[in-house]
């Protein structure tokens, strides 16, 4: 089985709300995922690394709950499951950076689906204060990839 549509069918998977199982067989290949169902074998936890891809992005910062602050500005998120892309291709500038001014209906990003571009504009028009994916990395329906002030 091909390797990015093995990752397409597990990024749309775990996006799904609705599907909790499927079973897929493609000759002698089969592939059977199950939301909620344990582990055939252990698996230890590892710690998560983040890695900055462009200097520009703000990583997120550690939130305890009782000091949970309020988000300043309009949190941009993602319409769709998919692979989130900053340019329109690796040779290119951002669309954006961290402290541009953007109108309603510019350009934010890309979110490649199912081999698709989608381009995703600003709902609002102000300052980008703050770029929380990083680019070529995946998205879920819902995450939160700006924040415009």
């Amino acid at each position: 089985m091909d390797l990015r549509k093995l990752k397409t069918i597990l990024e749309l998977f775990e996006g799904s709300t609705v599907v909790t199982e499927l079973e897929i067989s493609e000759g002698d290949d089969k592939l059977r995922l199950a939301k909620g169902a344990a582990p055939l074998f252990p698996v230890a936890p590892t710690p998560a690394v983040v890695v900055p891809s462009d200097n520009d992005a703000v990583p997120a910062k550690p939130v305890t709950p009782a000091a949970e602050e309020p988000v300043k500005g309009t949190t941009i998120t993602s319409p769709m499951v998919g692979t989130f892309y900053r340019a329109p291709s690796p040779e290119m500038s951002p669309f954006v950076r961290v402290g541009q001014t953007v109108e309603a209906g510019e350009t934010l990003c890309i979110i490649e689906a199912m081999k698709l571009m989608n381009e995703i504009p600003a709902t609002v028009s102000g300052k980008v204060i703050s770029i929380l994916a990083e680019s070529g990395g995946p998205v879920s329906y819902g995450d939160s990839l700006f924040i415009i002030e």
